[in-house]
């Protein structure tokens, strides 16, 4: 199994209740979501010329799947927890006219059942898996030809250590304590290492940071912290 850690599934499991609790322990990833979302949905429909079918690999409670089924693309949500999904599948009986749809699954498991995705994506998931590279090459096995994976995460650095690690679970309590471990965050240089040994071409990189002035989210070219990266299956 190259993408569970149980561990890491049971600790999201627990905070299912509370995922769309938008002042609750996920609310960095509520006010990171328009960001996110926004940026996939660009390269996506840039590839593709519109929406595409897409898979949500890690998807917890289905931030990222609501918002990407509501711009029109037809996702699917998966997730090793059970929990979450439940809490996913819950919280989407009030959408209405959208392509969406969960499963308890894993990026292993997908792929042996020859499943194949115009576009997938995983965010805020690859410093939680067991192996990183196995994990990027199942994503990228899961790509139809032409196909778009869009990764975010944490830059291991000395900054990211001092403000994702210590200041948002010691200090500011932004996150429950333990959510994250610094010696599992990816280099944007190990990352695009990763998808180019899996057979896929980089084509985008960017970083996001916290704006206080604007209130939110933006895209930057700092990736010392936060980064999000696109790859193309040629």
């Amino acid at each position: 199994m190259t993408s569970v850690v149980e561990g890491e599934v049971a600790r999201f499991g627990g905070l299912a209740g509370a995922w769309w609790d938008r002042r609750g322990p996920m609310a960095p990833l509520h006010a990171m979501n328009p960001l996110r979302v926004g940026w996939v949905d660009a390269r996506v429909r840039a590839a593709f010329g519109g929406p595409a079918r897409l898979l949500d690999v890690g998807c917890g409670a289905g931030l990222a799947s609501e918002a990407l089924a509501r711009l029109g693309h037809d996702v699917l949500g998966v997730d090793a927890g059970a929990e979450v999904i439940e809490a996913a599948r819950v919280h989407a009986e009030r959408l209405a006219n959208v392509k969406l749809a969960y499963r308890v699954a894993t990026a292993e498991a997908l792929l042996a059942g020859g499943e194949r995705f115009g576009a997938i994506t995983a965010l805020e998931v690859i410093e939680h898996v067991a192996d990183q590279p196995a994990f990027v090459a199942d994503l990228a096995g899961l790509l139809g030809s032409g196909g778009v994976l869009v990764l975010s995460t944490l830059n291991r650095t000395r900054r990211s250590y001092a403000v994702a690690k210590l200041g948002a679970e010691y200090v500011l309590r932004l996150l429950p304590v333990g959510t994250h471990d610094w010696k599992r965050f990816v280099t944007p240089v190990e990352l695009g290492a990763m998808l180019r040994a899996a057979g896929l071409r980089v084509t985008n990189v960017a970083g996001m940071v916290f704006d206080p002035l604007l209130g939110r989210w933006r895209e930057s070219r700092e990736t010392g912290i936060n980064y999000i990266m696109a790859a193309r299956k040629d």
